[in-house]
């Protein structure tokens, strides 16, 4: 797994929004960063459950899409089907988000993820359930992996 500071493979508009940093990505792990700013807050002035959900939503598809990490734009994309978030602790300061797939097949990803705050302690886990999909070649419609006409 690369360890230096990156771009994200595929520009997302809203994680761009966020502030979310791309860390680390490769062999089925990925790690993203976010320092917690006035727009990530809740009413508690704390990081809101949507970007700490975001947070690890986004780590834990780019740990299932990083498998194909040799493909071209990392092979097919992802879609979360399901997923599962425990809150522990609140998110401040510098998060750390590490994505981790569990489990692979050929049209899916069954990955975990965790969010650790400044002080190193975890602060939410999460697992979800990714399928893969490829984009069409007429244009930027997705179609699953597996489907009828593959």
């Amino acid at each position: 797994m690369d360890t230096d500071g990156m771009d994200f493979p595929i520009p997302i508009p809203f994680v761009q929004q966020l502030g979310f940093e791309l860390h680390a990505l490769g062999d089925g792990e990925a790690e993203l960063r976010l320092t917690v700013a006035e727009q990530h807050l809740n009413s508690w002035r704390v990081a809101h459950g949507g970007v700490v959900m975001t947070l690890l939503d986004v780590a834990m598809a780019h740990a299932a899409r990083s498998v194909n990490r040799h493909l071209p734009d990392l092979g097919p994309g992802v879609v979360t089907v399901e997923m599962k978030t425990s809150f522990m602790r609140p998110g401040e300061g510098r998060l750390r988000a590490v994505g981790r797939v569990l489990h692979r097949s050929t049209t899916m990803a069954f990955c975990e993820g965790s969010l650790i705050g400044a002080d190193d302690q975890l602060c939410a886990h999460a697992t979800g359930t990714f399928k893969y999909l490829r984009a069409l070649p007429a244009g930027r419609q997705l179609k699953a992996l597996g489907g009828e006409g593959d």
